[in-house]
């Protein structure tokens, strides 16, 4: 297991800046997942810890050691890539061998160690099989093995599930967490999925146009996002934002929009132009709520509805229980849950803080 440690790190490509001054740390034996659109930069830095690629400045560190200008095979990781880079002209069983050979171990270790990851995998009945016959999950599975058997400080995956179809992927999800579980071998695993992210992750670290813009937990990224594009990227349907109609003061626990007020958590920051932000499944459907709208569309998702409402300050989406969907035109109430309102500076996009943030970084702090 080690604990990476990114300082300062920076690499551009041309006039093209891929990673901006990154630094993180990430916790020995933690399952840290980098999340954000194609070109944000996760990949590279992935690359960058594995030793793929050299940052042009800045400082990686596993264990304590300095990295930053090791080759790949010294630095003690193993990489599981999208494409799985296994030995086609070879059987299951010489393609986990291989890595082990190249490490001169005898031939005991060598067996040792592919009846434990054979065992973990379940992949026992195909050890014989060639890789040209195998499916894409068993495919999977035996790269992984490839990755485990080394026993390597860390595992490093570029969205190694990205060529697998939808139910599939939902099960490896499983099956990589309980992997983790068993093995607490640190693993940094890139992809552009929020769901596999808030499935596999410890720690979510969003990255947008190479910067940062939190490393948080799934419920940290989700309930408290640090800024309105972590916001509206995380969640399905996103987190509806509906600008206030006047400005937010420290220690205000009530704001309006449009006639109606709406209680917040107290706010410990201010902003002259603020936007509210909450999730759909936080809001319910209330006819004695003075946030009133008019029904425009209704989603059928079997367990709800997600209804649209068009308010006199923005759209609205509204998660629905399935026996009470309005139908569209009618006018309804809006109540959104208070202690789950966030609210942003309109200009920065940036989270202001309340009480309900402070809390939640005193959790991590002391978590």
């Amino acid at each position: 297991m080690a604990r990476i440690r990114l300082q300062n790190l920076h690499k551009a490509f041309g006039d093209f800046t891929a990673v901006r001054d990154t630094s993180l740390d990430l916790e020995d034996g933690r399952f840290v997942v980098l999340l954000g659109p194609s070109g944000c930069g996760k990949t590279t830095t992935l690359r960058m810890i594995a030793g793929l690629e050299y940052p042009n400045s800045g400082r990686i560190e596993l264990d304590g050691v300095d990295v930053t200008w090791r080759r790949p095979r010294e630095r003690d990781v193993a990489m599981v890539f999208q494409l799985f880079a296994l030995y086609g002209h070879m059987n299951v069983r010489e393609n986990l061998e291989f890595p082990l050979k190249n490490e001169r171990l005898t031939r005991a270790e060598i067996k040792r160690r592919i009846e434990a990851v054979t065992g973990i995998l379940r992949i026992e009945p195909i050890l014989n099989a060639r890789i040209g016959t195998l499916s894409g999950g068993d495919r999977q599975r035996v790269a992984l093995g490839r990755a485990i058997v080394r026993q390597p400080k860390a595992f490093l995956m570029d969205e190694p599930l990205g060529t697998l179809d939808a139910e599939f992927r939902e099960l490896m999800c499983v099956e990589l967490r309980r992997l983790h579980e068993r093995l607490r071998t640190t693993t940094v695993f890139v992809t552009h999925d929020q769901n596999e992210a808030m499935a596999l992750a410890d720690h979510v670290v969003v990255m947008h146009k190479g910067d940062v813009l939190q490393a948080d937990t799934p419920d940290g990224v989700y309930n408290f996002p640090q800024n309105m594009f972590v916001a509206g990227f995380i969640g399905r349907p996103a987190m509806n934002f509906v600008p206030l109609d006047t400005a937010v003061a420290p220690g205000h626990v009530e704001v309006q929009v449009g006639a109606a007020a709406i209680t917040v958590p107290r706010t410990i920051d201010g902003s002259a132009h603020a936007m509210l932000g909450v999730r759909p499944e936080h809001i319910r459907l209330d006819d004695t709520s003075s946030w009133r709208g008019r029904v425009v569309q209704t989603e059928y998702f079997g367990a709800h509805w997600v209804v649209t409402v068009e308010t006199l300050a923005a759209a609205v989406k509204v998660v629905a229980p399935k026996q009470s969907c309005p139908v569209p035109g009618a006018t309804v109430g809006l109540r959104p849950r208070a202690e789950r309102i966030v609210l942003f500076d309109k200009a920065t996009e940036r989270l202001l803080a309340s009480e309900t943030t402070r809390q939640h970084r005193e959790a991590l702090r002391h978590g």
